[in-house]
């Protein structure tokens, strides 16, 4: 599903390069794939998922999705392919504030033109999933952290992506939270075949994953 291909990126300070933050990355992803991009702060995994997601651009080599080679896109196109193939999970949650759950749960649905009655079947299925379609009416606001995040993976996968890309979803959830959290995400995975692809440094990850691919100084060293 996941092509890499001699991948490199820096980071510049004026005109200097400052930092290389991916090293010649060489990497496949398969379809229905529950991996994870490990390693500490700085060693690029945050950067490398950006790169896969086309949120931003690399120096060097090819990323394909399927057959598409995102480095090649324009930003419409980037944009586009960002719309109706994938999906995304941050640490921050992303809600729009003034939308309540349901609404968020179906913005990218109502954004790909999905009709209101199949938006409000998805969500209602997606949301009893991942318990909390008894919180459909409610603001973000209201909701706990573990809630929120769980919204925020609902509307990752509502509009049916090929591949979901979270970064750091755990990182502001207690332990209890985190693996009920990892439990919903792995069963999402087995169900509807969507790819997911983490980036994180949480022990508890690292322990439900299927695959672990290890950076370092933006090289890839452990797979």
């Amino acid at each position: 599903m996941i092509k890499i291909q001699n991948v490199n990126k820096y980071f510049y300070k004026g005109e200097s390069r400052e930092v290389h933050a991916l090293r010649d990355i060489n990497l496949e992803i398969k379809k229905g794939e529950f991996s994870l991009f490990n390693g500490p702060s700085g060693c690029g995994k945050t950067t490398l998922l950006n790169a896969i997601g086309a949120l931003d651009s690399v120096d060097s080599g090819e990323i394909y999705l399927g057959e598409t080679e995102i480095t090649g896109l324009n930003e419409d196109a980037r944009t586009s392919l960002r719309l109706n193939e994938m999906g995304f999970v941050f640490q921050a949650y992303n809600l729009v504030p003034v939308l309540n759950v349901e609404e968020n749960i179906g913005f990218i649905m109502k954004l790909r033109g999905f009709s209101d009655s199949e938006i409000k079947a998805r969500v209602q299925e997606v949301a009893s999933f991942l318990e909390i379609d008894t919180k459909l009416k409610s603001l973000p606001n209201t909701l706990s952290g573990g809630q929120q995040q769980r919204v925020a993976v609902a509307r990752a996968v509502a509009a049916k992506p090929k591949i979901i890309l979270a970064d750091e979803p755990t990182a502001n959830l207690d332990s209890k939270n985190s693996l009920k959290l990892m439990d919903m995400m792995r069963s999402l995975n087995e169900k509807e075949d969507i790819s997911i692809v983490f980036a994180s440094h949480d022990e508890l990850v690292i322990d439900n994953v299927r695959r672990v691919i290890k950076l370092k100084d933006g090289a890839l060293v452990e797979d």
